[in-house]
């Protein structure tokens, strides 16, 4: 096995900085508005969200923000794992879903409540939908109301 060496693995700035620059683009394909996203960061700061934005390789975020980023890249990629179509996959978070974790309320709703936790319990739930289970995709469609 090959292994890197320490001077090639990429540091915790760059992963935090493509981190975020993946977090925009995502929410950019989710619709979101700024206010939205500045509650997925876990920030409440108008102008440093504006810097980070605009220039998300100068931006310095906290562990907090850093473990709501890995979330958000988890569900967008557990969605399109689950959706071969992308604008299915990017449409479900709006929708609104029967399964007792969402209430009848669109996953975007949970996700918005200003948690980790949510977050987390979002990206566990769809992870959950990719890992093997028979007919995961089938099982996140019924549970879709707009499905029905």
């Amino acid at each position: 096995m090959n292994i890197a060496p320490h001077s090639e693995l990429p540091h915790a700035d760059q992963l935090m900085h493509v981190g975020l620059k993946a977090f925009f683009n995502i929410a950019a394909a989710w619709r979101l508005q700024p206010d939205q996203e500045m509650v997925l960061l876990g920030i409440t700061d108008l102008p440093m969200f504006h810097a980070w934005k605009q220039n998300p390789m100068s931006a310095t975020v906290s562990t907090d923000t850093l473990e709501r980023i890995s979330s958000i890249l988890g569900i967008y990629k557990a969605l399109q794992i689950l959706f071969p179509d992308s604008n299915q996959a990017d449409d479900w978070i709006h929708r609104p879903n029967t399964n007792a974790l969402f209430a009848g309320k669109p996953a975007l709703n949970r996700m918005l409540s200003g948690h980790l936790a949510d977050l987390l319990l979002v990206r566990q739930y769809l992870d959950a939908q990719c890992g093997g289970e028979s007919n995961a995709e089938s099982e996140i469609r019924s549970t879709d109301s707009t499905h029905r």
